[in-house]
């Protein structure tokens, strides 16, 4: 019988027929020769089928641990499955940090970076901007090395599995800091449309919660490096400073979260919402996200204010980003500073879709940009004008894998040249 295999939220069942976990990289390197399609899966944490395949599904997972420190290059290279949770500490015992995380810190990092996932600040570029080298298995089941600077290397780096099989991931590294994260409660949402700079710009990284619902914002959460000038204020721009931790969403324990309060700690225990050690959620959820240029964020804030009574029936919470520009082409924020709506929804795709088209619709004017690892609606060829280097990027990938061999239903409707 197949072997069912789901991602972590259960809302797709991958069509492959076995998933593999080789222990070593010739094993994976023979694996991808003899498969007619073959698709890497990272920790399972996306909500689209980014991660599919017809034929067969592979996790790195399995191969060797690797966490090697250049101290004169100032890099670190880890195991393309290591998880960013596992990865961090060691680096903060050594003295270093990345310069950013995301909210989970369970991904996988050449997951993450396949799939364009984030992290938050205005200075701070998404989780892939620390790449420099990648290590893949090509389609032929050769080891390929792209470096920063080389012609495929911003093509590659967020490629969604279509360039290769990663083995191997080299991150920049700059000395490790200390966070205070404050949580605020209350801020008018007008506020937050005529301050939305401020807020953003108030701490090395700033992320606002809302339910759509209510004229406040849930919650305004500020994560402070402790070398930054002056903490933020008891009061601010009508919120107060919450009086116990928070989770992000109504209901759930707050315990799961990295600790609040102003407490400083280490950037690895403070940049992430959640603990490692802790599900963030059941996984009841789906999730959608869109990118829109930062200067056009009052803009966004008004159009998704005018649907907020379709939103919020079927909303858990809503998260507001910033992320700074990049030149990875497949990355939401390629060319342009960028503010990232995104929505945790209920987990019943039939009263989330129209909800979702409603709000491409709304932000359509501003060129959004959907998240490849979450749920959209986009027809492929608006993806393809949203993205400039989008078509440059499915030739490339046509070229490097004549076969199709890491072709997929989404790559095949998406990447198009």
């Amino acid at each position: 019988m197949k072997e069912r295999i789901s991602n972590w939220a259960g809302n797709v069942t991958f069509t492959a027929a076995r998933l593999h976990r080789p222990s070593t990289v010739a094993e994976l390197q023979s694996l991808v020769a003899g498969a007619d399609r073959i698709h890497a899966l990272g920790t399972g944490h996306s909500f689209s089928r980014v991660a599919d395949s017809p034929g067969d599904l592979v996790t790195v997972a399995g191969l060797p641990p690797v966490m090697d420190v250049d101290t004169a290059a100032g890099t670190v290279t880890v195991s393309a499955g290591l998880r960013y949770g596992e990865l961090a500490p060691y680096l903060h015992e050594k003295g270093y940090a990345l310069h950013n995380l995301g909210s989970l810190p369970h991904l996988s990092v050449a997951g993450a970076c396949a799939t364009g996932t984030h992290g938050s600040g205005v200075r701070n570029g998404g989780l892939a901007t620390a790449v420099s080298e990648i290590e893949l298995v090509t389609a032929g089941g050769e080891i390929a090395l792209r470096k920063r600077g080389d012609d495929l290397f911003d093509a590659a780096v967020v490629g969604l599995g279509a360039f290769g099989v990663a083995t191997r991931v080299t991150l920049d590294l700059q000395p490790t800091f200390d966070v205070e994260q404050y949580v605020y409660d209350g801020m008018p949402f007008a506020a937050l449309r005529e301050n939305f700079t401020e807020v953003m710009s108030a701490a090395y990284s700033v992320s606002a919660f809302t339910d759509w619902a209510s004229p406040t914002v849930r919650n305004i959460w500020v994560k402070r490096r402790v070398d930054e000038p002056l903490p933020p204020p008891a009061e601010w721009l009508g919120a107060v400073r919450a009086d116990g931790p928070r989770h992000p969403v109504p209901g759930m324990p707050a315990e799961n979260c990295t600790e609040q309060l102003g407490v400083p700690g280490p950037w690895h225990a403070r940049l992430p919402h959640f603990r490692l050690e802790f599900t963030p959620s059941s996984g009841e959820e789906l999730q959608t996200e869109y990118f829109v240029a930062r200067e056009d964020a009052e803009a966004g804030l008004a159009a998704l204010d005018a649907v907020r009574d379709r939103i919020a029936p079927v909303l858990q919470i809503s998260e507001i980003r910033t992320i700074a520009a990049d030149r990875l082409w497949l990355s939401p924020s390629y060319g342009r500073d960028s503010v990232a709506f995104h929505f945790t929804w209920v987990k019943d795709a039939e009263a989330v879709a129209p909800v979702v088209a409603a709000i491409e619709e709304r932000l359509a004017p501003l060129g959004a940009r959907p998240h490849w690892g979450k749920v959209f609606a986009m027809a492929p060829e608006v993806v393809a004008d949203r993205y400039p280097r989008l078509r440059d990027a499915a030739a490339l990938a046509r070229s490097h894998d004549p076969r199709g061999v890491f072709r997929n239903e989404m790559v095949d409707r998406y990447l198009t040249s």
